[in-house]
């Protein structure tokens, strides 16, 4: 079971830090941070293996966001920084096996959080 939480409403150009707390062996995975705005189709923002080695960003938040995990803490945790009101969705944590944008490939998906980002 994975739990999203941190969401928020923030002014354009401020930060944010969200956070996914898994339960048990639901840790031990790729972990993903997906996201859904109304009326768009869900989209991949980042992911992070297990060991923190391998991440990836879509290009849309490449160099604004940050994904990093504290497995002691079974949480993952998304920084979010120069925030733009297109970023303005609901965000989701899942699981997965590799490090991939393909969100057909991630399971397990979390209740989301609320982001705001008003102009």
């Amino acid at each position: 079971q994975l739990q999203a939480s941190g969401g928020g409403l923030v002014q354009a150009g401020g930060s944010l830090r969200l956070s996914c707390t898994a339960s048990g062996r639901a840790f031990l995975y790729v972990m993903g941070w997906f996201r859904q705005a109304p009326g768009k189709e869900r989209e991949f923002v980042a992911a992070i293996s297990w060991s923190g080695g391998s991440t990836a960003y879509a290009d849309s938040v490449k160099g604004r966001f940050t994904i990093s995990r504290d497995n002691a803490k079974n949480t993952v945790y998304l920084q979010m920084n120069s925030l733009k009101p297109e970023d303005t969705a609901v965000y989701y944590c899942a699981q997965g096996r590799r490090v991939t944008m393909n969100g057909d490939e991630y399971r397990s998906w979390g209740q989301g959080t609320q982001l705001t980002v008003s102009s």
